[in-house]
């Protein structure tokens, strides 16, 4: 019986394309470990820098299956890891504790479905096994309360009268305006009042450990979005729009102001991008077609996914039980899905790059 190499064993390993990473898992650098008894039978670690639950067995078993088909081969183990690495941005200022990635969910303009986006892609990326927490910044008009089915009248715990407990719902740490006020008080406040009610409830909250942090922006480009940009280390943005042309025309906005202020925009998602007819399922594109993919392309970002317009994500949404807390596995569900992980991805190529930029000192020498 010839002894089995490294070399057989990475080339079963190739047969396999992550989705998401648009690579085999070999040349993504994935691999840690290959082990080889004398008998051939084969230990092999994988380790992934994005959130891989969604992997399980699957994947495991799959390579499992590849590795024993090789001739010779006695049994074959595959175990894959992961973890996210922290994200931290270049503007000068100091991270949030244990937080390693901060992500604003922004659009130009309101009614596009950022708020239903933002809490969609937290419970996604929980889904798949990372710490997130979401933060309600829309201070005048919070709904992500009503979204997650906190129960109105809810508060948050403190700790020595100066720190917030985040209220958890669906799996993620959540944290609104809409825990401290009742639904029906107006925030008549000028705008330094809300860039500071923001900066306070970020930094007032007790996180914890996260490996995302969402912040469900307001709509616009304001007081509260050049305070974020300004004062937190925002890892990148996610802009929400839709395919109608004045929304285009906003979100156009929304990414030259994060490119002034060097935060940069990881993707877009695009919101009723189509309508299927419940009755006959024919689908029809009524605020247009291309439009983000047109805009991702002018920005060298991507459009990270397109949802319909869906009366079941209304529904879940007014029910308090998000599609993805409803039914991770329906269609709409893995349409978030899917977007959550290639914004992950994003995020990590862009903290590889960090860590790769080399430090420049300057000597008297």
């Amino acid at each position: 019986m010839s002894q089995i190499t490294q070399s057989q064993v990475e080339q079963a390993i190739q047969g396999y394309t992550d989705p998401y990473l648009n690579s085999d898992l070999v040349s993504a650098g994935a691999l840690r470990c290959v082990s080889i008894s004398n008998n051939n039978e084969i230990e092999v670690e994988l380790h992934l820098q994005y959130p891989s639950g969604f992997l399980g067995n699957g994947v495991e078993q799959m390579l499992q299956t590849a590795i024993e088909n090789i001739d010779g081969c006695q049994s074959a183990s595959v175990k894959i890891s992961w973890e996210v690495l922290e994200n931290k941005s270049q503007n000068s200022v100091d991270a949030i504790e244990q937080v390693k990635n901060i992500v604003a969910v922004a659009s130009g303009k309101g009614g596009v479905g950022k708020s239903t986006t933002s809490v969609n892609l937290a419970l996604a990326l929980a889904k798949d096994g990372a710490k997130v927490g979401l933060l309600d910044a829309d201070i005048y008009g919070p709904s992500q309360g009503i979204m997650l089915g906190v129960e109105e009248g809810t508060r948050p715990e403190t700790i020595d009268n100066k720190w917030f407990v985040p209220i958890e719902a669906h799996g993620i740490k959540t944290m609104s305006m809409a825990y401290l006020v009742t639904e029906s008080t107006p925030m008549v406040w000028r705008g330094p009042m809300v860039a500071g009610a923001l900066q306070q409830i970020l930094t007032q909250t007790q996180w914890g450990e996260l490996d995302y942090l969402i912040i469900d922006m307001p709509p616009g480009t304001g007081d509260i979005q050049l305070t974020l940009s300004q004062k937190f280390p925002v890892s990148g943005a996610v802009i929400v729009t839709t395919p109608q042309d004045i929304a285009l025309a906003d979100a156009k906005k929304g990414i030259e102001m994060f490119n002034k202020v060097n935060i940069p925009v990881m993707g877009m998602i695009e919101n009723m991008s189509m309508h299927i007819c419940s009755n006959c399922g024919h689908a029809e594109p009524i605020f247009g077609q291309d439009g983000a993919d047109e805009l991702a392309q002018r920005y060298d970002t991507q459009v990270l996914g397109s949802l319909p317009l869906s009366k079941y994500i209304r529904e879940q949404s007014d029910a308090g039980t998000p599609v993805v807390a409803a039914d991770d596995c329906s269609e709409v569900s893995m349409m978030y899905r899917h977007a959550a992980r290639h914004l992950a991805v994003a995020l990590m190529h862009q903290a590889q790059n960090r860590q790769a930029m080399p430090s420049i000192e300057i000597s008297d020498d």
